[in-house]
């Protein structure tokens, strides 16, 4: 049996990469023959979450980078960590370790309070019922992967240094609640399927919601319903 589950993962990802490059290939041959119709379904996409709210940052900074081949790896990286999740709706959360940007090493559990709610924000910015924790995972779009024109410049991270000098931008923010960093493992957002974004509620030790992945299904409003349910 032990030698049957790897053959079954490279199975997975034998199909996801045939999918996936399937995929591209199809959606680069639409953005060439119909650029205009390609151009209002990705921006129909874009509605979803809040890549089309911001008026400096066009379409033409990001849209055009659909189906590339870093969008292709891109893609394939995302997918194939899914095939790592561990956190599921009603079943014991992954207490996972993070890093304080005193370089501390602690564990998910370590920022729960008690029954209180602890939502979880991974890879993007963020209170009486509830305790927040953004945890900075490895870049989406950074500059030497799927880049964004007009976005800010940073490059993949080679070591613990250059994700907490990274999650330095998002600290100028005042996130108000604490930011902790992934291990240079990606271990929080491996066993959370978080990357590129990903909403979490854990109390008492359990997974009580799991958003979708970003950005098209990464949507707060739904913690602001639950948490209202729980005043």
């Amino acid at each position: 049996a032990g030698s049957s589950l790897p053959g079954a993962l490279l199975l997975q990802k034998t199909l996801i990469l045939l999918h996936v490059t399937a995929s591209v290939v199809v959606g680069k041959t639409l953005m060439v023959l119909f650029p205009n119709a390609m151009k209002r379904h990705i921006l129909k996409q874009g509605e979803k979450s809040r890549m089309n709210q911001n008026p400096k940052f066009s379409y033409e900074n990001w849209g055009p980078t659909f189906f590339s081949f870093q969008y292709l790896l891109f893609v394939l990286k995302v997918k194939w960590k899914r095939l790592e999740d561990e956190a599921y709706e009603g079943r014991p959360a992954p207490n996972t370790p993070v890093v304080t940007s005193q370089g501390d090493v602690r564990l998910l559990f370590d920022f729960m309070r008690g029954n209180r709610p602890l939502i979880l924000n991974f890879g993007s910015y963020f209170s009486s019922i509830a305790d927040f924790l953004i945890i900075y995972i490895e870049e989406a779009h950074a500059a030497d992967g799927w880049a964004f024109k007009n976005n800010i410049i940073i490059k993949n991270h080679r070591s613990l240094e250059d994700r907490k000098i990274a999650a330095q931008f998002l600290q100028k923010n005042n996130p108000l609640c604490p930011v902790v960093l992934d291990t240079m493992e990606n271990l929080s957002s491996s066993k959370y399927a978080a990357l590129p974004e990903r909403l979490y509620l854990l109390q008492e030790g359990k997974v009580i919601y799991k958003g979708g992945v970003g950005p098209w299904n990464y949507h707060p409003q739904e913690i602001r319903t639950i948490l209202e349910k729980l005043k």
